[in-house]
């Protein structure tokens, strides 16, 4: 099931499906899917705070004095220490914080991931059906989680070619993980995402970092069951904390459009509605499908048991049918490119274009622009080229001031 649902993955990411529909979704389409990507996880969250509710409540009590007080009292004290420190000092102390902080990213980071013992994959019909459903649906999940780092982070949103190459890595990871063995595949974290938000460590060392030390723990059992031992209460928790923060993303975007229209209350409240209503009955009634074909079945009550592939295809649909102005879906159009954009990424005022900020390292570069790679398979991961404006010297002279005419007025 994995490596069919890598195999989808892949699939999304080099055809460049995911940025298209990622660059064709205004406020009206992110909002319900982030909203609806939060609240899908409260079930399970209330099930592992179970296991020790007075364990859970201390750490969700920990996570948001830490998190949401502290840092307010931790910037007065290391604005009272750094006075009294030379710079050389003042360097060392700011390299512990990032060490720490990118410790404190991995922890969460290898929390959230789960390790099974090997075994050959095992590919049939119905684990086919059922791993092309969950493909479709972590790819959804996956752009929403690019939305949330990048809106908590006040950096633009990413581009097609870089949410493309985002699926690419997330397929490539979950056919691995299904050829050696384990029994889910790889996707996009959401917990992950919202502590780059709490944490502010917005940076590709963290993440480069967090990938080393789990390479290195893969490969050693005891640590590897050092980790896993940690309570179901405080994954809870976790849970409970970092899913808000998706759901509170999502509703800052219904402030770039019109609330009080009549279009988009409707659009949004039967979004949300059908996307908890219906999984939620097709999961109490899972004999209703009956195509007479076992994989079709699978396939079937796999995606309509997700909410988030609810939520995305209908949000994405009704705001592409229902008639509507500009502004009223919270777009505008420039007026240069004569592009519609989204309102939310016009004001957020960014210093830097969005190319600038996740254009690949320089050497997944060098091989993006292989010869070989350039148009397949890797042509919709590449950066769009930048057009050079070639000016004649006829040109240039028609731009400068007339010297005659300049004597002469003179």
């Amino acid at each position: 099931m994995a490596v069919a649902a890598g195999m989808v993955q892949l699939a999304v990411g080099l055809t460049g499906l995911g940025g298209f529909a990622l660059g064709r979704c205004g406020p009206l389409v992110l909002a319900p899917l982030l909203c609806i990507l939060g609240f899908s996880i409260y079930r399970e969250a209330a099930l592992f705070c179970s296991d020790h509710w007075g364990m859970a409540a201390l750490a969700i009590v920990l996570l948001v004095i830490l998190s949401q007080h502290l840092h307010y009292f931790l910037r007065l004290s290391v604005f009272s220490v750094c006075k009294r420190l030379s710079v050389s000092q003042i360097k060392g102390f700011l390299g512990f914080l990032k060490c720490a902080r990118n410790f404190t990213f991995f922890v969460d980071l290898y929390v959230s991931c789960v390790l099974s013992a090997p075994a050959l994959p095992l590919l049939s019909g119905k684990s086919i059906a059922a791993g092309v459903a969950g493909g479709l649906s972590s790819s959804i999940s996956s752009l929403a989680v690019y939305v949330v780092a990048a809106r908590l982070l006040k950096a633009p949103v990413p581009p097609a070619h870089a949410c493309n190459r985002g699926l690419c890595v997330d397929g490539l990871g979950s056919v691995l993980s299904g050829l050696m063995g384990a029994p889910v595949g790889l996707c996009s974290s959401v917990p992950n995402a919202c502590v780059i938000g709490l944490s502010q460590s917005g940076s590709r060392s963290t993440v480069q970092l967090a990938g080393v030390l789990l390479l290195i723990l893969g490969v050693s059992p005891q640590l590897a069951q050092m980790l896993c031992s940690v309570p179901l209460a405080i994954h809870g928790a976790v849970l409970g904390v970092t899913y808000t923060l998706a759901v509170a993303t999502g509703i800052t975007y219904f402030q770039h459009a019109d609330v009080d229209s009549g279009r988009n209350i409707f659009n949004i409240g039967f979004t949300v509605f059908m996307s908890l209503a219906l999984p939620r009955w097709f999961r109490l009634h899972s004999s209703f499908i009956q195509t007479g074909v076992p994989s079709v079945d699978v396939f079937l009550q796999s995606l309509l048991t997700l909410p988030v592939f609810f939520v995305g295809v209908l949000a994405f649909l009704l705001e592409h049918t229902v008639s509507g102005t500009l502004p009223e879906r919270g777009l505008v159009r420039h007026e240069g490119t004569k592009k519609i954009l989204s309102l939310a990424d016009q004001q957020q005022g960014y210093s830097h274009s969005p190319n600038a900020v996740y254009d690949p390292p320089p050497l997944v570069m060098k091989v993006l622009d292989l010869s070989g790679l350039r148009t397949v398979p890797f042509c919709a991961c590449r950066s769009p080229p930048v057009e050079e404006v070639v000016v004649t010297v006829p040109e240039m002279s028609s731009l400068l001031p007339d010297k005659d005419a300049g004597v002469s007025s003179g």
